[in-house]
């Protein structure tokens, strides 16, 4: 239900049969991608959710993205029911070709085997929106926008609700349970005093949308250029993102002139896609400098999901797929003490073991990366093999769509078979 005006409770709400003074079991600050994805889940599992947005328009959606959701995320996406949506919308089913310095990666299904994964792009434009009106169509859900927390409300050092500016004035909304779905800024870790790790970015990136510009396959490219990357994501109805993330020793030039310099590196690409003859429907928008963090997702009384809890680097496309997750991850473990019927401490710190296990990983590898330092001695064994063999490309592919971690990436036998690969290609060039 969506209502900008009022914190009340959803018209079939019996009051008597509430067991405590709480207005929600669950409050969640952001109605984006994890927020909305969150309120359905949990509500779905008989938890009663007040879903705050700060901005008052139902429509409005994250810009600066790379709208795309890896294969890891899909079951989530099944799970909230949207994958039909999501097709009429014209969501491509995106492959991957990664160039290197030793040539392309292009993964491909192997002959008798199943579909390679697949990404699914779609412009935050089409998605955020669709979501966030499920979210609100969602019994037990009360979609409240122009709603923004300005502070927590804590007993005995455990958060049990939130204070919120809203358009009617100042209010508090009690809850068992805060969920922090408010970015990478999140105004719910820094009430609630959680710290962040930062890592500093040695690049920046500038994106812009095109509309007619082929590309090879029609699947989403990424260019690895040591230190500079680029990419291009084909999205729905005809729209490509077209981004490039350069060291930041370029920064001056970028500053001095935007445009030329954005179309020049995306000119210089090997094997580029023919920007000049595409139609730029965006502004060349971007940012200079972009840290990632890594917060413990949870505090007394407080989850954080999204890139409230990691935010990591744009150029590995992840945020999305993470945001859907660590919703899921979320339901699974804490709708029912929400709801009153368990631990509720003992459910956040499952959630809190799974969020570490399945993103952390992930997050130092890219951390590492985002120095700008050039492939370290694993990576070139890695790309430069997958160049070469079919089965190293594919077990890349599986790594980039976060379907297996860093471990199981780099596990001794793959290792084995990828300086084989190198040695016999060695062995057999001119």
């Amino acid at each position: 239900m969506t209502n900008p005006e009022s914190a009340g409770h959803d018209a079939d709400y019996d009051a008597d049969a509430d067991a405590d003074d709480n207005d929600y079991d669950v409050v969640i600050s952001g109605a984006g991608l994890a927020g909305s994805a969150a309120a359905i889940l949990l509500a779905r599992r008989g938890v009663r959710v007040a879903l705050l947005e700060r901005r008052s328009d139902p429509e409005s959606y994250k810009a600066l993205c790379t709208h795309s959701i890896q294969y890891s995320a899909h079951p989530v996406l099944a799970e909230l029911g949207l994958l039909p949506a999501l097709e009429k919308a014209g969501a491509v089913h995106s492959g991957a070709r990664w160039h290197t310095r030793w040539g392309w990666i292009e993964p491909k299904a192997p002959p008798a085997g199943p579909e390679l994964p697949y990404s699914y792009n779609v412009r935050r434009s089409t998605l955020d929106p669709l979501i966030r009106s499920r979210a609100a169509d969602t019994t037990g859900v009360d979609l409240l926008l122009g709603h923004q927390v300005t502070g927590l409300i804590t007993e005995a050092g455990r958060t049990v609700g939130v204070r919120t500016s809203t358009p009617q004035g100042e209010r508090e909304i009690r809850a068992r349970l805060v969920v922090g779905a408010d970015g990478k800024d999140s105004a719910v870790a820094k009430l609630a005093a959680v710290p962040a790790r930062q890592y500093e970015n040695a690049r920046f990136a500038y994106l812009a949308h095109f509309r007619g510009l082929p590309l090879n396959n029609g699947v989403s490219h990424t260019w690895f250029l040591e230190p500079d990357m680029a990419y291009t994501f084909p999205n729905d109805d005809g729209v490509t993102v077209v981004a490039v993330v350069p060291g930041k020793e370029r920064l001056p030039a970028f500053r001095e002139d935007l445009e030329g310099s954005f179309l020049n590196l995306v000119r210089s690409l090997p094997e580029g896609p023919p920007i000049d003859s595409a139609e730029r429907v965006t502004k060349i928008t971007g940012f200079v400098d972009y840290p990632l963090h890594s917060r413990r997702p949870t505090a007394p009384g407080v989850a954080l999901v999204g890139d409230a809890a990691v935010t990591g680097d744009p150029l590995w496309g992840v945020g999305c797929g993470w945001a859907l997750q660590s919703a899921q991850w979320l339901a699974q473990a804490a709708a029912a003490p929400a709801a009153g019927r368990g631990d509720l401490d003992k459910a956040l710190a499952l959630y809190a073991r799974r969020h570490r296990r399945r993103v952390l990983g992930h997050q130092y590898l890219a951390a590492d990366f985002a120095t700008g330092r050039p492939f370290n001695p694993l990576e070139r064994l890695m790309f430069s093999a997958a160049t070469r063999d079919a089965s190293v490309a594919r077990h890349m592919h599986r790594f980039a769509n976060r379907l297996i971690g860093p471990a199981r990436f780099l596990n001794p036998a793959v290792l084995a078979k990828a300086s084989a690969v190198n040695i016999k290609h060695r062995a057999t060039a001119p």
